[in-house]
């Protein structure tokens, strides 16, 4: 039992990290085309570009974007 309930935030835990991966797999070909000057600045400023070029985005970053509130 103990095995099981161990196993079960170790579960979430590795859904979350591909979740993320995902998303940065997603949107790493934008960043690196119209953000690639702001990569060394932090998140949040990678974000901020990556909105100013929103209509410029591939589809796949937009989705994972938008499912985050962005």
């Amino acid at each position: 039992m103990t095995r099981f309930l161990l196993a079960i935030p170790l579960v979430a835990m590795m859904a979350l990290a591909a979740h993320a991966q995902t998303g940065h797999d997603a949107c790493a070909r934008d960043v690196s085309r119209f953000c690639r000057a702001h990569m060394n600045e932090g998140d949040q400023v990678v974000l901020a570009c990556l909105k100013q070029h929103r209509a410029r985005l591939s589809k796949a970053c937009d989705k994972i974007l938008t499912e985050h509130g962005q």
